[in-house]
């Protein structure tokens, strides 16, 4: 099933477009989500250190706007949005 991923943030750096989309399994969970934008960075970012911790320290928040857990399951063709850490002072 396809997924969208909204982009927030220094995630935004992830890509020319304000989202990723991405295929996955059906019974698919965030932290299959977060693997799989692991994978794309490495890919295509040659696995800029920074770029994952970003990923790894951010969380996702589903389509009704509520964050979620690593175990939350995705639903077909819902949109996720990744949501960095901030920081400011």
């Amino acid at each position: 099933m396809k997924v969208i991923i909204e982009l927030f943030g220094a995630s935004r750096n992830f890509s020319n477009q304000d989202f990723l989309e991405f295929n996955i399994e059906n019974n698919a969970t965030i932290k299959d989500i977060r693997n799989k934008m692991v994978d794309y960075l490495d890919k295509n970012f040659r696995g800029n250190e920074n770029f994952k911790k970003i990923v790894n320290s951010s969380v996702f928040c589903s389509e009704n706007n509520n964050i979620v857990s690593d175990n939350y399951k995705i639903t077909s063709n819902e949109k996720i949005a990744i949501i960095p850490p901030i920081g400011g002072g």
